[in-house]
């Protein structure tokens, strides 16, 4: 019965969150595998090393899945906007509209022009050329992520607009939209997000095949690859943390306040590392909490003054508090598992037992996906500490949606969500089958047989065979 569904704000809220946190899975991956695969092929140009070769190869494959899947489940995203959120379109298209234009135009195209290279044309073109392709498809992700991140930056802190009279946000100063206030220190986080989400699975899949055999040099390498890059971008994906915190305090005090769990305003304030948010009583029940190490963080001083939710009012609360402060701490948990596995990393590396310690190879691999949960979990975070603004304090969630009707946007829920899970399902099926295949020499890439014939019914050799095996380094005499 349609008065037994939820509203459709609500309905089209949730069709979005499923969404967006099910497409963020692929991009987050493939922005630290794609520049993986870049250092994989520069160290085998420079070293003649066969093993950097081989474990390009090994990881094109993954990164081929992982990207389609990333293109596929992103494509809805623009439809939602039109079809849900077409009052919010509207508004904030003369900002947003040639934002997105632009990561199509500098990013997009960039990665789909060269990636048939990349993906291809090992051993049909030369080193260096192919080379560039990888390079510049890495290039290409980090440059997606910089338009992706300013757009959404912007709706967390709008700047150098004007308000039209129909209610439209205009652009006034790009470079001020652009470079808001919230974007550089959530690019940076973003991205060493990405790097230590595939960290974390290079890692894992190495791990996986040491333990199977510790003498398998390819798993050896990427295992310790992974394992240099979380301990160097483990801390600094917390110190830019840290960095966003402040920004969040300063423009966002209310979510801030959620992700901590106050209610009232204290000075001294208390870290609450667990407790209940009661949004009905409005308090964090059953706390257990540190004295002073919430001022320390936040104020960088022992007597800092942090304010509570009550001193915001009701309607401009986060409207799922537990949500906001159970994200927060599922975020940090993970980020300081990833900050411990790289720092015993040094320790085992330094004496020795970097391949030998099975109970840390065995953490490794139980490690795989953090990276994923810990940048799921700080996008429920910050999206959900924005509600209930879609553009922060200028324009609320409920004026966004469109007029549709609740069981219209059921129909689509059910869809998607049996689609995705068929489609997507099937896609990570096949990528963990990959995970289990253990990187060998001579490693078979995404290239196949040369094709025997072009348009129409004319055979031809494309490629003569004898050039893809030059794709290789040959033995020395």
């Amino acid at each position: 019965m349609p008065d037994a569904l939820p509203s459709a704000l609500d309905l089209a809220r949730f069709q979005f969150a499923f969404t967006v946190t099910f497409h963020f899975l692929f991009p987050a991956f493939t922005i630290g595998l794609a520049s993986y695969l870049a250092v994989l092929e520069g160290l085998w140009i420079w070293k003649g090393d066969a093993k950097y070769l081989d474990l390009f190869r090994y990881w094109l494959k993954v990164f081929a899945v992982n990207f389609a899947m990333g293109v596929v489940s992103g494509i809805v995203l623009s439809y939602q906007f039109g079809t849900n959120w077409s009052a919010w379109s509207d508004r904030v298209g003369p900002v947003l509209g040639p934002l997105m234009a632009y990561e199509v135009l500098t990013a997009f195209f960039l990665e789909a022009g060269f990636l048939g290279v990349m993906l291809f044309g090992l051993g049909r073109v030369g080193r260096g050329l192919h080379f560039t392709a990888t390079c510049l498809v890495a290039i290409g992700t980090l440059i997606s992520g910089f338009w992706i991140l300013s757009a959404n930056s912007w709706m967390h802190t709008p700047a150098g607009h004007s308000i039209a009279p129909d209610g439209r946000f205009m652009p006034e100063d790009w470079w001020a939209i652009v470079f808001n206030p919230s974007f550089p220190f959530r690019y940076l986080h973003t991205i060493t997000g990405a790097f230590l989400t595939t960290a974390m699975i290079v890692g894992a899949v190495g791990a996986w095949h040491l333990l199977r055999d510790r003498r398998n040099e390819r798993a050896r390498t990427m295992f310790s690859m992974a394992m240099w890059m979380a301990a160097a971008v483990a801390p600094a994906q917390a110190f830019f943390g840290d960095m966003q915190g402040l920004w969040a305090l300063h423009y966002q005090p209310q979510k801030v306040a959620a992700m901590e769990g106050h209610w009232e305003t204290q000075a001294p304030a208390p870290l609450i590392l667990f407790g209940i948010p009661d949004m009905q009583r409005e308090e964090t029940r059953y706390k257990v909490e540190i004295p002073y190490l919430g001022s320390l963080i936040l104020k960088h001083s022992l007597e800092g003054e942090l304010k509570g939710l009550k001193d915001f009012p009701k309607e401009d609360r986060p409207t799922n508090v537990p949500l906001v402060f159970w994200s927060f701490r599922i975020m940090v948990g993970m980020g300081l598992l990833m900050i411990g596995l790289g720092a015993m990393s040094l320790l085992l590396r330094w004496k020795g037992r970097l391949y030998d310690s099975r109970w840390f190879l065995r953490w490794t691999v139980a490690m795989a996906p953090s990276g994923l949960i810990a940048v799921t979990f700080g996008w429920i975070t910050t999206e959900a500490g924005r509600q209930p603004f879609t553009v922060y304090g200028l324009m609320r969630t409920a004026e966004s949606a469109s007029p549709i009707a609740a069981p219209a946007l059921a129909t689509s829920i059910a869809m998607f969500v049996t689609v995705y899970f068929v489609v997507f399902g099937a896609g990570i099926w096949y990528l963990l089958k990959l995970f289990r295949q253990p990187p060998m020499p001579q490693e078979h890439g995404v290239e196949s047989e040369p094709p025997t014939r072009t348009a129409g019914i004319t055979p031809v050799a494309s490629v003569n065979p004898d050039r893809v095996v030059q794709a290789r380094p040959q033995p020395a005499e």
